[in-house]
């Protein structure tokens, strides 16, 4: 598909319980408002749908838990994506067969009301790999009217091979889910939208909001808008193409990258020099 100038997002930052049922009901509410905005997509955090083990070890322990209503919770919100035309990425836990652990998840809903694709967080805690979760084993970008987007999960921010790997996937904007009250983690993805030249979505749940709310990170990595840090909240953005501000980080900077790291351009300048070879020499 051809390129088009501007899409809008929509970043939901809502209450999160142990009850799917409660998360699949503010999950509905905020894609409502996010569409009565314009919204194309709408991004929520990690374990939104159906909670997550981070704040509610105890209620995980096992997984002796009831995962039909994750599951309908799940068709749900597919149905409403399909009825408000709009695409959803939402976290949640995937359950495996057996006695498997789930994986921690973003599911891709298409505004068809399909699960397009499933990505399973790769890079998980310490506390997930021996106790809770699965690792997964792919990258997962889609693209939402000329705009390609990948995911990227909580933890996965400290490591900065996994940016980088979106941006050589040709990703315009990483959807970034968390459940963390680390506001460090606003730092660093602003640091790989501007090192990478790419907008970051950052989705979090009201609780973790205090410590560093929702957010949508330009190219640049200024941030474009924020939610509150008191409460539940729908913003939308417009990923906007053709914005002035955005044109050194887009049409500049970042093709200029890619034409340094091929190297080229700096193996044609060097020379054959005594006093560069000889790196003692004053």
């Amino acid at each position: 598909m051809a390129a088009t100038r501007s899409l809008r997002i929509g970043v939901a930052q809502t209450e999160i319980t142990t009850d799917p049922a409660a998360n699949g009901e503010a999950i509905r509410a905020a894609m409502r408002q996010a569409a009565q905005q314009g919204a194309r997509l709408v991004h929520f955090s990690e374990g939104a749908l159906s909670g997550y083990v981070g704040p509610a070890k105890a209620y995980y322990a096992g997984w002796n838990i009831d995962w039909a209503p994750v599951t309908e919770e799940l068709r749900a919100t597919m149905a409403l994506a399909a009825e408000l035309g709009v695409w959803v990425v939402v976290g949640g836990n995937h359950r495996l067969s057996g006695e498997h652990r789930p994986h921690n998840s973003l599911w891709v809903i298409n505004d068809r009301g399909e699960v397009a694709d499933r990505y399973d967080k790769r890079w998980v805690s310490y506390s997930e790999i021996t106790g809770f979760y699965t690792p997964g084993d792919h990258a997962c970008t889609f693209e939402v009217d000329g705009f390609r987007f990948g995911c990227l999960i909580c933890i996965e921010v400290n490591f900065p091979e996994l940016w980088m790997e979106q941006r050589a996937l040709g990703v315009d904007c990483v959807l970034f889910s968390t459940y963390s009250e680390d506001p460090i983690f606003e730092v660093l993805a602003r640091g790989h939208a501007a090192a990478n030249g790419f907008w970051v979505s950052i989705a979090v749940p009201t609780s973790c909001a205090p410590a560093g709310s929702s957010a949508v990170i330009g190219p640049h990595g200024y941030v474009l808008r924020q939610a509150r840090t008191d409460g539940s909240e729908v913003i939308c953005v417009d990923l906007d193409r053709a914005e002035p501000a955005l044109d050194v980080a887009l049409n500049k900077a970042r093709p200029w990258r890619e034409t340094a790291r091929a190297g080229h351009i700096y193996a044609a300048k060097r020379v054959t020099d005594p006093r560069s070879a000889d790196r003692t020499r004053i």
